[in-house]
């Protein structure tokens, strides 16, 4: 997961619609099922997926008022917290 693409996506729903991200989210995940894949462009699409359901997490922070920064911070924390286990 990286930071900057998460704001970034988060900025999208805000100025959006969370509707595009979940739709994109189910297209993503359909085409994994695409037996001629790759390793490699698995990786790709699930690093994506990782992003959007990060962003529409911190969406959701941010709509319960959290303030961006801190839903930000606190996501990222929980990631970091559940790799080093």
């Amino acid at each position: 997961m990286k930071l900057p693409v998460i704001r970034h996506l988060t900025q999208f729903i805000e100025d959006n619609d969370e509707d595009f991200v979940i739709e994109t989210i189910e297209t993503l995940e359909n085409l994994t099922e695409v037996p001629s894949l790759k390793d490699e462009e698995l990786d790709v699409i699930g690093e994506l997926l990782s992003n959007m359901y990060g962003a529409l997490e911190v969406h959701k922070m941010i709509k319960e008022g959290t303030p961006q920064k801190e839903a930000l911070n606190s996501f990222m924390s929980r990631v970091m917290g559940s790799i080093d286990k």
